[in-house]
């Protein structure tokens, strides 16, 4: 699998023509090799030139932890007494003059030392290559994908049927049983969990606090996190919100659930390949528009979603790149009265040569918990 990668990788280096990928922490290491490093002063980073074994420059007390990729990466271990930048320029070789693309996680205090190690070269983003190619999810990250989905679809049902008790406690109380019941489901770590009751949900990243739920009010959840998957393999990452009423909602806020369930469901139905990003984004849109909510959708509809929570494609206004199989993401229109109530709808869709499909599967109706 992960040398089919850095061979995808290095087809994409010649069309864009870059000599070498430099690639240190974040979510593209552990794509390409499986191997995630350490976000810490001391440097790991990949380099893989265009032609030639790739080289993994790491402190010499982690090469324990690059596990079974001998046969992928030449390892270039280094102690605390030697510069790792001089590393990188030797596994460069020739490539050190050419156009250089750097992960755009590095950190700055590296970039600034390797520009000033290698000023013969050129530099360029290494998401022009690499942004595509993770984009395009195989059958097997659409399947890792789909068990992280299951398994925040357990916690957004026991949500739904009343199993987690809300009324009465604080919205920390409820995000810490959110956190445990995650883990409890195929995660190994959470990476957000937003609990945003009554005028709180008008706030689309609300910071979950200390206010108590209340009887008679909107709750809106969005949570999600990366799922645990056998060594050497990165984890997959789940994103979902849902809604909960406490007692019977006023027809006011169930109209207006009903416009932002069918703008969920235009968008899924216009996220066809071929189909541009910008216009999946105007069909859920254009539901709300016309319902009278418009102007209380603040954001994008989408984001894409792999190892990394937000990645390409996203579905926004001006992204005229048509959908490709493979391409998973979010779809979660909302509206936002400020200081008085919100709501969003969010599954995770992949799009295929057969249609859509959803990745996420709990009920999208607006549940409803007995004060």
């Amino acid at each position: 699998m992960f040398s089919q990668r850095v061979e995808r990788v290095r087809t994409a280096m010649r069309a864009e023509g870059v000599d070498a990928v430099l690639l240190s922490v974040g979510p593209d290491l552990p794509w390409l090799t499986g191997f995630t490093a350490m976000a810490q002063e001391r440097l790991t980073m990949l380099v893989l030139p265009r032609e030639g074994a790739p080289t993994l420059v790491v402190p010499s007390f982690e090469t324990e932890r690059v596990v079974d990729r001998e046969k992928l990466l030449t390892l270039s271990p280094w102690g605390e007494t030697d510069d790792p930048v001089e590393l990188v320029a030797d596994a460069l070789g020739g490539a050190a003059t050419g156009r250089l693309a750097i992960g755009d996680h590095t950190w700055s205090r590296f970039l600034v030392a390797l520009q000033r190690r290698l000023a013969s070269g050129s530099w360029t983003d290494a998401g022009s290559v690499l942004g595509p190619l993770r984009a395009a999810k195989d059958d097997a990250e659409i399947d890792a994908l789909a068990r992280a989905g299951a398994g925040v679809d357990v916690v957004a049902t026991e949500l739904q049927n009343g199993d987690i008790p809300l009324i009465g406690r604080s919205e920390t109380e409820v995000a810490a049983d959110l956190r445990a019941r995650i883990l409890d489901n195929g995660h190994t770590r959470v990476n957000f969990c937003i609990v945003a009751s009554g005028p709180n949900s008008s706030s689309p990243h609300h910071d979950t606090g200390d206010r108590v739920i209340q009887a008679g009010e909107p709750v809106l959840f969005d949570f999600g996190g990366t799922t645990a998957e056998p060594v050497g393999q990165p984890g997959y990452c789940s994103d979902t919100t849902r809604m909960v009423f406490t007692g019977d909602p006023p027809e006011e806020f169930t109209e207006a659930y009903e416009a932002l369930a069918a703008a969920q469901e235009a968008g899924y139905q216009a996220a066809q390949v071929g189909t541009p990003a910008e216009e999946v984004d105007r069909a859920a849109r254009d539901v709300l528009t016309s319902a009278g909510l418009g102007a209380y959708f603040l954001h994008r509809l989408g984001h894409g979603i792999g190892v990394e929570g937000h990645e390409d494609p996203y579905l926004v206004g001006g992204n005229a790149e048509p959908l490709e199989a493979g391409n998973a993401f979010s779809i979660e229109p909302g509206f936002y009265i400020q200081g008085r109530w919100g709501a969003r709808i969010e599954d995770i869709v992949v799009a295929t040569a057969d249609g859509p499909r959803r990745l996420i599967n709990s009920s999208r109706r607006l549940a409803i918990v007995e004060a």
